[in-house]
């Protein structure tokens, strides 16, 4: 089953498939899309994303952006997987609606894994039963009424990433100060490389978001800044032709040779290293 629904004046579309690895494809816009992948078999399913193995599990839902690498070449069951470019949901500009930025999309921790409780189930199925209806109805408001239906699964995915992904030791107010930060960072990584940097874009001090990030995880501001950047490299290396010498400016690099240097720090290997090593995810 594929269902899209594409605006093309604007370039915008939504879609929605029951089998991604082949339906990817075959939706008219593929290109700069945001992906709910969702789980729905009674096995686990095995994904890449930027070279790395996991198993997604059932009734798990992963998300990912146009800036990771997703591969669904050893993946023997159907995944479902909803769609959608900036054009139809601009989850950036909607950012106050949904809170999502930093959590579920565009964020600089693991990859955002949540588990459907066997309670919920229920509401995350009826949803997907209310898509399917819609996409059969087009009328001048459909796009009206799937934009809203988007929404309340991005809220719903949200809510739960919130509840399993942060530590209950912190309040609204403490959380939406670290996903508006790892948000920051995936924006600026290329060109803003102090905590300070991004301190003053959320009117914090330094020491305020390194306070944070010891309750929340075990990586510091300035750890996951230069985590950013040193993912970054490994995709250009990974996934493109570009040089070592591209990738360096790409980044922000004044000079290859410190380009070079941060990146043996990170990874223990030099940039050259990385990329005959075949066998090295990104």
């Amino acid at each position: 089953m594929k269902l899209e629904f594409r605006e093309s004046k604007l370039d915008s579309i939504l879609g929605l498939t029951d089998d991604i690895k082949n339906d990817e494809k075959r939706f008219s816009l593929t290109e700069n899309t945001i992906k709910l992948l969702w789980n729905r078999n009674k096995e686990a399913a095995k994904l890449y994303v930027d070279g790395i193995s996991f198993d997604l599990l059932p009734n798990q839902i992963v998300t990912t952006t146009y800036l990771q690498n997703i591969s669904f070449k050893e993946s023997e069951l159907p995944i479902t997987a909803f769609l959608f470019n900036r054009e139809f949901y601009c989850i950036s500009d909607h950012d106050e609606e949904v809170s999502c930025n930093g959590i579920l999309f565009f964020g600089t921790q693991d990859l955002p894994i949540i588990t459907i409780p066997e309670q919920q189930q229920k509401r995350f199925d009826t949803l997907y039963d209310v898509f399917v209806e819609e996409f059969s109805t087009p009328d001048k408001i459909q796009g009206d009424m799937l934009q809203m239906m988007l929404k309340r699964l991005i809220i719903m995915s949200t809510r739960l990433a919130k509840e399993q992904l942060i530590v209950k030791e912190l309040n609204n107010d403490q959380i939406d100060v670290i996903r508006k930060f790892n948000y920051l960072v995936d924006i600026h990584y290329k060109t803003k490389r102090k905590v300070s940097d991004y301190a003053d874009l959320l009117f914090k001090s330094p020491k305020t978001l390194s306070n944070l990030f010891s309750i929340y995880n075990h990586k510091s501001p300035q750890q996951i800044i230069l985590d950013r950047l040193a993912l970054e490299a490994k995709r250009l290396i990974h996934f493109t032709d570009k040089q070592n010498q591209e990738i360096a400016y790409d980044l922000g690099f004044n000079d290859p040779a410190h380009f070079s240097r941060f990146f043996k720090k990170m990874t223990l290997l030099t940039p050259s290293q990385y990329r005959e090593n075949v066998e090295i995810p990104a």
